[in-house]
């Protein structure tokens, strides 16, 4: 009976261990979430909003899950060129012109994404510096 119990303890308080564990990837992808808000707060608010609601018809909302998982590999360069001309967003035309942050490094760019697309309501994972360097390589 004794022995049951301590075997009992024992597997419960590894289970636990394992469980609270997190990966090194998902250590990763959460430090770049953070640094990311932190870069959103000072670049990114004052036009697209807290919550990502964007600003009336002058900047569109982050809270699109749809366009982010569509444009995600344009993102990046978004953010370092700007963006001037229409884009629609949950079936509004944006057409005023979103200011460069040429100044920004590729790992601003990259938490900074991570940030975006797993706040908001979306949940897209992680993206990389090398992601980030290959997206802006083939940006259009």
């Amino acid at each position: 009976m004794r022995r049951n119990l301590i075997i009992g303890i024992f597997t419960t308080i590894v289970a636990c261990i394992i469980y609270s564990c997190q990966s090194a990837q998902q250590l990763e992808q959460d430090r770049y979430y953070v640094n990311g808000r932190d870069i959103y707060i000072a670049h990114c608010q004052n036009c697209h909003g807290a919550k990502g609601e964007g600003l009336g018809e002058l900047a569109p909302p982050l809270t699109d899950t749809v366009f982010l998982k569509e444009n995600k590999k344009q993102l990046a360069g978004y953010i370092k060129y700007g963006l001037e001309g229409p884009i629609t967003v949950g079936g509004i035309v944006y057409d005023e012109k979103m200011p460069a942050e040429d100044n920004m490094a590729d790992i601003d760019i990259a938490q900074l994404i991570v940030y975006i697309t797993n706040t908001f309501g979306n949940n897209q994972g992680m993206y990389t510096t090398e992601q980030v360097a290959s997206d802006l390589k083939n940006f259009k």
